[in-house]
């Protein structure tokens, strides 16, 4: 099939009739405008189809190190506090990073597609991969000094040692996630998501059973977790690398290895490094109630505790991301065609279709929370100490998810538009000056513990959320400065 996605039409047939009714009937024209101006049809559509393999690609590409977390769990309760310790700290300090770097792509690439200079795509690709790779080679040595720093942060010694194995083993895991999401934001700007989707089902697959045999087969044990992970991340980027290289859907947005690459190497630090700072940002104050957890008395219980509301919500979340993907893409593409109306369309039809999605995270959460939470926790643990500690967090983590899915969609517009370093000022008053300042109060001094850690971090993503809707309202969208205005050839893609 072939789909020409260098300019999405909004002007559908729907559209045409509604207008047409309007002039020759009052009544029926506004009855269409009326149900048109709640949610866009075509553009919800078009959003749909997009974001449902998006959601599905990243939920399980980033449930690699969440299985090798549950497997490492079902060992006893200090290998679950380790292993989700270190998933803390991989997060805070390596895979939001890697992220937040390959966040620059959405806007070259995005507003380079959407301006029709495809050729330009693959360059940008290379650059912000030799960006990555050098990020982590530093980041690679920071992990394993792990075990020094986190004691240093008056963490466990015992908890502390097992997330540093944990990490050393993961390393090779950090350089593939982040050529993974360069090429993963290389393929959403270009509309492309089949594919993606097709691999991620085939990767988690593979390291299930990678990860099975490394633990229960094999003598590494607890080192089989994170080991296994690192090979499934590595196999995810070759078929995909693989996939790009030979496939004919990209012969003009991929033309080969180039030097030239080198050549926007600055340009692409000027968007990748305030992106990774904004991702970074609001990465760390998940992971630092995680931290503060280990501070509070019965430190173990309560890390684990909060360490399993964190990766329920980063699930909630990437199931949401396709979504705010989607109106990354959408804009970014719309913006480099010259469109900024359509553009803030789409930002609304997102906007509307996020909290109906979030609205079904949280239904299910509420009826499932036991089930959920039974995946982290051996039964020969504190188990229900832990699930009766969970179902309490339930309430106010179905307020983090829906707030969380919001601010998600006004992040990734942000990103499209070039806007980055506005994020970043955002993330760090309202996390830091307003929602941790809020979650020690009630932690700490008022003694609500994990509770009040949580009641913060709602704070905090409310004011991120209001902060951001204020910015699209009063920005001028425009194309990013930094995006090349070069014209290419007019390819048809294959989705």
């Amino acid at each position: 099939m072939e789909y020409d996605i260098s300019g999405c039409k909004l002007t559908s047939a729907l559209q045409k009739q509604n207008q047409a009714g309007g002039q020759e009937d009052g009544g029926e024209g506004s009855k269409g405008r009326c149900w048109q101006k709640l949610l866009d049809l075509e553009e919800a559509k078009k959003q749909v189809l997009f974001s449902l393999p998006t959601i599905l690609t990243n939920l399980l590409l980033s449930s690699i190190t969440l299985v090798s977390v549950m497997f490492a769990g079902h060992l006893g309760e200090l290998p679950l506090a380790g292993a989700t310790l270190a998933n803390s700290w991989a997060n805070v300090t390596g895979f939001a990073f890697v992220v937040g770097l390959s966040g620059a792509l959405e806007t070259l690439c995005g507003q380079g597609f959407g301006a029709k200079s495809y050729r330009m795509l693959g360059i940008y690709l290379q650059a912000s991969c030799i960006i990555s790779f050098l990020f982590c080679s530093i980041i690679s040595i920071i992990w394993l000094y792990t075990e020094p720093i986190l004691i240093l942060l008056h963490q466990d010694p015992q908890i502390s040692k097992s997330a540093a194995l944990f990490l050393k083993f993961l390393i090779p895991g950090l350089f593939a996630y982040g050529l993974l999401q360069n090429i993963l934001r290389f393929l959403q700007t270009q509309s492309v998501y089949f594919m993606p989707m097709v691999i991620s089902m085939i990767s988690i697959i593979i390291h299930i059973g990678i990860t099975f045999g490394l633990v229960h087969w094999t003598a590494l044990g607890f080192k089989g977790a994170p080991l296994a992970a690192s090979v499934s991340l590595w196999i995810s980027v070759l078929m995909l690398a693989f996939n790009v290289c030979c496939a004919k859907n990209f012969e003009h947005t991929w033309e080969g290895f180039s030097l030239e690459s080198f050549n926007y190497v600055i340009n692409g630090v000027k968007l990748a490094l305030p992106s990774a700072a904004k991702e970074c940002l609001e990465e760390w104050a998940f992971e630092i109630l995680v931290f503060m957890g280990g501070l509070m008395p019965n430190s173990r219980k309560t890390t684990s505790l909060l360490a399993m509301c964190v990766n329920t919500q980063e699930i909630g979340y990437m199931v949401t991301y396709g979504l705010s993907a989607t109106a990354s893409t959408r804009v970014s593409n719309e913006l480099g065609a010259g469109n900024p109306d359509r553009a803030k369309n789409a930002m609304l039809v997102t906007l509307k279709l996020s909290v109906i999605l979030s609205f079904i995270i949280v239904l299910a959460l509420t009826f499932g929370h036991n089930t959920w939470a039974g995946f982290f926790i051996d039964s020969t643990s504190n188990y229900a100490v832990l699930i009766e500690g969970f179902a309490s967090m339930t309430p106010l983590l179905a307020i983090s998810i829906v707030v969380d899915s919001l601010q998600g969609v006004f992040s990734r517009v942000a990103r499209g538009c070039g806007w980055q370093h506005l994020a970043v000022y955002v993330n760090l008053g309202t996390f830091y000056l307003i929602g941790m300042t809020i979650a020690g109060l009630l932690g700490f001094k008022l003694k609500l513990y994990a509770k009040g850690l949580w009641i913060g971090l709602i704070c905090c993503l409310s004011c991120q959320a209001s902060t951001l809707l204020l910015i699209t309202q009063l920005k001028k969208w425009t194309r990013s400065d930094l995006s090349h205005k070069s014209k290419g050839r007019k390819p048809s893609f294959g989705v």
